[in-house]
């Protein structure tokens, strides 16, 4: 089943990352699990840029699902440039996407993927509504 990116969505952040020798396999291209490494690095990197990365007990967000399309093969060497994007606010959770582009090869998608992010308190081990900063930054509305 593949997933489609929506249309509807908020670009966040754009990053370059560099394909790593040990990132390929025996096919001699990147490995498909490092493909979603390279979605977590983009969404954490975003995350962190942000603020809302504070550490195992502090209320934030955790992944509760992932996916990856597979469009063209990666090889090293060469850099990944990974485009993030926020989506669907709702209660306790929003959607990420991101799509995988060479540096070299500007506008060539790779792979897309994306996560559902759930908002919660890990001491009470359950979701909580989401800020309203964060609601507002996914949702587009950058006025304060």
């Amino acid at each position: 089943m593949k997933i489609e990116i929506p249309q509807q969505k908020t670009f966040v952040r754009s990053m370059a990352i560099p394909i790593r020798w040990g990132d390929m396999d025996a096919m001699g291209h990147v490995n498909n699990a490092v493909y979603f490494r390279y979605l977590e690095t983009a969404r954490i990197d975003w995350m962190q840029s942000i603020g809302c990365l504070g550490g195992p007990t502090a209320v934030g967000p955790v992944i509760v699902n992932a996916f990856c399309n597979f469009y063209r093969q990666l090889r090293y060497p060469g850099d990944v440039v990974a485009k993030l994007y926020v989506s669907d606010a709702a209660r306790t959770t929003f959607e990420t996407w991101a799509t995988l582009e060479r540096a070299d090869q500007p506008g060539v998608v790779h792979a897309a993927g994306g996560a559902t992010t759930i908002w919660i308190d890990p001491v009470l081990e359950k979701a909580v509504p989401l800020p309203d900063w964060i609601r507002r930054l996914v949702m587009g509305d950058t006025a304060e």
